[in-house]
């Protein structure tokens, strides 16, 4: 009679003839008063002692069977499409094919440990296995963090070194120390994060507050990276080699006091002295020698220059020229204009005398000709061209000789001229007047002479008068 062989499940595997094995499964199965049943029942035994232990995997595997992969020395199970480890991983240099969750898998080029999830993810390096470690491939080197002991003279310290390549770039501690056994790179290590020395290692990236500026040098280490000795210091004295730029209206602040400002508004800039009564000078270097050649007096306002003054354009005074100095005050243009701009006016010169209005020469624009004078008293000036030859063509005016040296009065009427003369001097050079001249002898004797057409009567004179007959 056949056997029918069952498995767990209830599903057939097979069914033996009487005198017959079976070779479905990986074990001899035998029919009924099959021959040499004995030796095979044994070797089936061992095999199930040691999980079918060989270089190659059953050929026949049911789901659920061991098998002792003796390559790897790793007991396997199959699960129905093939043989995968029954704990731990599964080393291989390529994914294993029909996973199931949970499964290892080492990765053998990269050494690396890989748990199948069955989700996919975009950051998995294999499509749903997740990497359990290390981060880092055998190629890479090790790289990231590894935690690791310290020498120091306080004891050993626990540290996170930051790896890269092979490479310590980074020491994460909670203490300061220095290291009793040298490490590259890392001669003291700080509270919190030291970088390795040798690599010129700096933090890169944004940064909202640091708590100190390393300015003991002024390389630039790239075109966006500026050292820290090249930033302006407020706490002492510096120097900038590039341009300052303010770019807000409030400008700039001198002084311990704030006495200088420089401000715009509305595009008007205002440079002030913020002290009361205090001065703003311009100083220069004049071979050697400090000057101001421009001086402006807080108290007063007024405004000071030293020096020879240029000015291209016109120069426009509203109040009083004045004076501090006696020298000669010398124009190279050839004309001086005065009340440029204005109505008609008397204008001109005036020089300053004891008197009320002082001493003036100006232009009469009433009588439209020069005048000059003293005191408020002053008369025309005669030009050339006003000049006559014959005094009655315009009596007010000069007279001038003709060619032949003579000169031509129409009518001249002589006021008197020098002084009396006495009767005994003869000393005295004074011209007598006209008058004295038709009267002469006047007064000789103690009494007046009479000139008349008429004889003198008796009484009519004194002893020793003279009595002149004038002719009709």
């Amino acid at each position: 009679m056949a056997y029918t062989i069952n498995k767990t499940d209830g599903t057939i595997v097979t069914t033996i003839t009487d005198g017959t094995v079976d070779n479905t499964t990986s074990l001899q199965l035998f029919g009924k008063s099959y021959s040499g049943f004995g030796e095979g029942l044994n070797e089936n035994l061992v095999k199930l002692l040691e999980n079918a232990a060989s270089t190659s995997s059953p050929t026949a595997p049911l789901r659920g069977e061991l098998w002792f992969d003796t390559n790897t020395n790793q007991l396997k199970v199959y699960n129905g499409t093939q043989f995968e480890p029954a704990g731990g991983s599964q080393p291989s240099a390529t994914v294993p094919s029909s996973p199931s969750a949970g499964d290892l898998w080492l990765d053998s080029t990269n050494d690396q440990l890989f748990v199948y999830t069955g989700d996919s993810r975009s950051h998995q390096t294999n499509d749903k296995w997740e990497l359990i470690g290390p981060s880092h491939t055998a190629g890479q080197g090790e790289s990231g963090m590894v935690i690791e002991t310290i020498a120091s003279s306080g004891g050993d310290k626990v540290v996170a070194s930051l790896y890269t390549g092979t490479t310590r770039v980074a020491i994460l501690s909670k203490e300061d120390f220095t290291p009793t056994a040298a490490q590259t790179g890392f001669a003291s290590i700080k509270a919190g994060f030291t970088l390795n020395s040798t690599l010129g290692a700096v933090f890169e990236g944004t940064n909202t507050q640091a708590a100190n500026i390393d300015v003991s040098t002024t390389s630039n280490p790239g075109a966006s990276l500026i050292a820290g000795g090249n930033f302006l210091r407020s706490d002492v004295s510096d120097t900038t080699a590039g341009a300052l730029t303010i770019t807000n209206d409030s400008g700039i602040t001198l002084g311990a006091s704030g006495e200088l400002t420089v401000s715009v508004s509305s595009n008007n800039v205002t440079i002030a002295q913020t002290s009361e009564d205090k001065d703003l000078s311009f100083t220069i270097n004049d071979g050697g020698v400090t000057k101001t050649p421009i001086a402006l007096t807080g108290e007063t306002g007024a405004i000071g220059l030293t020096g020879d003054v240029t000015i291209t354009g016109n120069l426009n005074v509203s109040g009083a020229y004045n004076y501090t100095s006696s020298n000669i005050v010398q124009h190279s243009d050839t004309f001086l204009k005065v009340n440029a701009g204005g109505g008609e006016a008397d204008a001109g010169l005036i020089v300053e005398t004891g008197d009320t209005d002082d001493a003036r020469l100006f232009y009469d624009v009433s009588e439209n000709y020069w005048v000059a004078g003293e005191n408020a008293t002053y008369s025309q000036i005669i030009r050339l061209t006003d000049a006559v030859s014959d005094g009655d063509a315009n009596k007010e005016k000069l007279l001038k000789t003709t060619a032949a040296g003579n000169l031509k009065v129409t009518t001249i009427n002589l006021a008197a001229v020098g002084s009396a003369i006495s009767t005994g001097d003869t000393s005295s050079t004074s011209v007598p007047t006209i008058g004295q001249i038709a009267t002469f002898g006047n007064k000789w004797g103690g009494s007046e002479k009479t000139v008349s057409t008429v004889a003198p009567t008796n009484g009519a004179g004194n002893d020793g008068d003279f009595w002149f007959v004038r002719e009709e």
